[in-house]
């Protein structure tokens, strides 16, 4: 028995996402039915109705911006640890080539 490929990574605009989660809002179809007719995961657009709930202030999480800002803070913060050790290694180097 062969093995199911993995579907390749595929990524949609705000808007098509904010489309999605107004489908599943509205309450014609399941969440299930919409994914399988936008030949999208159901785990996905489970997912996106989540985060427009926290946005919308329904329900509690760090809204998108928040995510933002803090994957950029996370970013910036792994940048300056680098910069500290690259740092204190030149600092080491140095010390030695002085003595």
């Amino acid at each position: 028995m062969g093995k199911k490929k993995p579907r390749p990574r595929r990524s949609f605009t705000p808007e098509f996402k904010a489309e999605i989660v107004e489908l599943c809002r509205r309450g014609d179809r399941s969440v299930g039915q919409i994914a399988k007719d936008f030949d999208l995961t159901e785990t996905a657009v489970r997912l996106w109705v989540s985060q427009a709930e926290v946005d919308a202030g329904e329900r509690d999480g760090l809204t998108s911006s928040e995510r933002e800002e803090l994957a950029a803070l996370r970013r910036e913060n792994r940048r300056l640890r680098e910069d500290v050790d690259v740092l204190k290694r030149a600092t080491a180097f140095f010390a030695k080539e002085t003595r």
